[in-house]
């Protein structure tokens, strides 16, 4: 089931696209708007997986609010007006429907709404089985598997990073660049503070103005990744 809204400032419009909607098996109206904006109290509270909305409403109007949008659901436009057409593709919606809409018409639409979404489903869930959690590196000659898990920091100098691992005395040297490795990393998990270090973010026992402590061993903030640490920390 697509859990979904119906966005329309004209309550026989909406009431129409209620019924409408309410007529497709694999569709779930969560709500009715009458603006954007309850729409956005709505989406606040629930996750949406596709919108139907109107164009020209009073304040801000769908195409306003659609780009307001940081995480974007799937999105049907319906309008009384042709012209918008082309503004409304290069939004990346599923469809652009032109007020009276015929049930057939509407209903192309939905099943279209449905194939990007079980599309998106598939590749999710494709993309969760493949994650991994580990990487490899060449080092001494060999490759080394080395678990995101047990990597505390990393230090660069020139062409090689030392990894400093839990229970691991010595560091690991590997030949590489940070610009290399920090694509490898998983940003949720990783954080580079500095121009020589990358510190695991799992392991950070507290910060301070321009410090960030793992247990008791201090890392400087680079001025230019300070900002790195204010996005962490939600500044």
């Amino acid at each position: 089931m697509m859990r979904c809204i119906a966005v329309d400032d004209e309550p026989l419009a909406l009431s129409l696209l209620k019924d409408n909607i309410e007529r497709i098996p694999f569709l779930d109206l969560v709500g009715t708007c009458n603006d954007v904006f309850e729409a956005m109290a709505l989406l606040e509270k629930t996750k949406i997986d596709l919108i139907f909305i109107d164009i020209q409403m009073p304040r801000l109007n769908g195409f306003e609010y659609i780009k307001s949008l940081q995480t974007k659901p799937l999105v049907i436009f319906i309008t009384a007006y042709e012209k918008y057409a082309s503004e409304g593709y290069d939004l990346d919606i599923v469809d652009y429907l032109v007020k009276p809409v015929s049930m057939e018409r509407f209903l192309r639409a939905c099943e279209r709404a449905k194939s990007l979404f079980e599309m998106k489903s598939v590749k999710k869930a494709y993309d969760t089985e493949i994650e991994k959690d580990y990487l490899f590196v060449n080092s001494n000659y060999r490759m080394v598997k080395v678990k995101f898990d047990d990597i505390v920091w990393l230090q660069g100098y020139g062409d090689y990073i030392k990894f400093y691992l839990k229970d691991l005395e010595a560091p690991l040297v590997v030949r590489t660049s940070f610009k290399s490795l920090e694509s490898e990393l998983p940003h949720n998990r990783f954080i580079r503070i500095h121009r020589s270090y990358i510190i695991s973010i799992n392991k950070i026992s507290f910060i301070k103005k321009d410090s960030v402590f793992l247990s008791d061993k201090e890392f400087i903030i680079g001025e230019a990744y300070r900002t790195n640490v204010e996005r962490l920390i939600g500044k």
